[in-house]
């Protein structure tokens, strides 16, 4: 059976689009006619499209570019649903259906009915979720693998719930307290700018034909005014190509591993770095272990969810030395780039045998540290924010004032 996405008219003439199961294009047709809805179109799921074209060279990866991704918050709720149906019981594939019919979107039905077909062919549901690599992470297949093979698959996915509703949580945390201080910088721009441009030039006119000669700061002031309002195009310009340019060198692996391994060290923000970065391996490694999964290849896995291409060569490296009878906390100590404390807790929970608890909570207290370092940042932004804007519209208010003050002092 497959999933068919369809568009159809009604008995009134509109326009319908959804998702139908069946075994072959002619019976989803007659199902949408028993259903009193007239085909226009028909197309076989993606899940199916991808299946019959992988034969070819290079078609896992196109499939992987055109597969459909999810926001992590949707991603987060099928999840959960997933999560409590499976704890009540119910087959797989009833599961899958369930969550497919409670669902508005379109798009995550189709996805979740082509899962459905590929179970239904006897498939793991792991093995299903790999059609879909962007709406379904590595993490998040590997972790289904593992409660399938341990035959607790409600339980690991309760937990897998509970980590993608905290990272959701954590991301719209974050979100949320960057709005303030983007709005800030737009605002505190956009307000320099509109002075210099349109307000500067006509004041300074003034006392420029009174023919009196200029203070040192309001003659800076003409001159960058003159500058913005015929040159401003040009700083946007070498601001674009400055990005592409960056954009392009980053895709040389050896100019990003130096890159990332300077983001690592940079003095302002190696401590935001390492601390995104070793959280999120710490998450993935604790959820990972917790489900079952046997350390080296938890360790493989965690390597891959990170962002930053040099500390995941280091991982890489310490995976290989646990898998050469290494203890945990060593390998990771060799890196660099771990806390103390969380290096202490690992240390701890090897040498007590409870390493899979130990690691979850090293991920709870990497997760608060980076969320306590985040409002920090946050919150000493604003202030800047709104001292820059102070400072320079006090600067412009004083280069408009020095020359009246200086006409006052001629004419007395």
């Amino acid at each position: 059976m497959a999933a068919y996405d369809y568009k159809a008219l009604t008995l009134d003439g509109k326009s319908r689009k959804g998702v139908i199961e069946a075994d072959s294009p002619r019976q989803a047709r007659q199902l949408l006619r028993d259903k009193q809805l007239t085909p226009l179109t028909l197309v076989e799921g993606r899940e199916d499209r991808n299946r019959h074209s992988s034969a070819g060279p290079g078609k896992p990866f196109a499939a992987t570019l055109l597969s459909p991704g999810l926001p992590s918050k949707t991603l987060a709720l099928i999840t959960r649903q997933m999560a409590t149906l499976i704890q009540a019981g119910l087959p797989l594939e009833e599961v899958l259906q369930a969550v497919a019919q409670q669902t508005e979107n379109q798009r995550v039905k189709s996805i979740m009915l082509a899962v459905r077909s590929k179970v239904l062919e006897g498939h793991t549901l792991a093995h299903s979720l790999a059609q879909y690599p962007r709406a379904f992470p590595n993490l998040y297949r590997a972790t289904v693998s593992a409660g399938e093979h341990s035959g607790h698959l409600d339980k690991v996915m309760n937990r897998l719930a509970d980590h993608t509703e905290e990272s959701q949580q954590f991301k719209q945390k974050i979100q949320m307290a960057m709005i303030y201080p983007c709005l800030l910088i737009v605002l505190s721009m956009t307000m320099v700018t509109g002075l210099m441009i349109y307000i500067v030039p006509d004041v300074i006119k003034v006392f420029v034909g009174s023919g009196q000669e200029l203070p040192t700061l309001t003659r800076g002031l003409v001159a960058l005014s003159h500058f913005i309002s015929h040159y401003g195009w040009l700083l946007l310009l070498l601001a674009a190509i400055t990005v592409v340019a960056i954009t392009q060198l980053l895709k040389r692996e050896t100019m990003r591993l130096h890159f990332h391994h300077w983001l690592l060290n940079a003095s302002f923000i190696q401590r935001f770095s390492r601390g995104f970065n070793t959280t999120r391996y710490a998450s993935t490694l604790s959820i990972l272990t917790n489900s079952g999964l046997p350390l080296v290849e938890s360790m493989k896995i965690s390597c891959d969810v990170l962002s930053n291409d040099f500390l995941k060569q280091q991982l890489h490296i310490a995976t290989q030395r646990v898998q050469e009878g290494s203890s945990l906390h060593h390998a990771l100590k060799e890196t660099g780039y771990f806390p103390p404390m969380v290096l202490h807790m690992i240390a701890s929970g090897e040498s007590s045998g409870e390493l899979d608890t130990m690691l979850e909570r090293t991920a709870v207290y990497q997760a608060r540290d980076l969320q306590n370092l985040v409002t920090v940042l946050v919150g000493l932004f604003e202030p800047a924010m709104l001292l820059f804007m102070g400072v320079a519209v006090l600067l412009i208010v004083m280069a408009i004032l020095l020359p009246i003050l200086n006409m006052n002092q001629l004419v007395g």
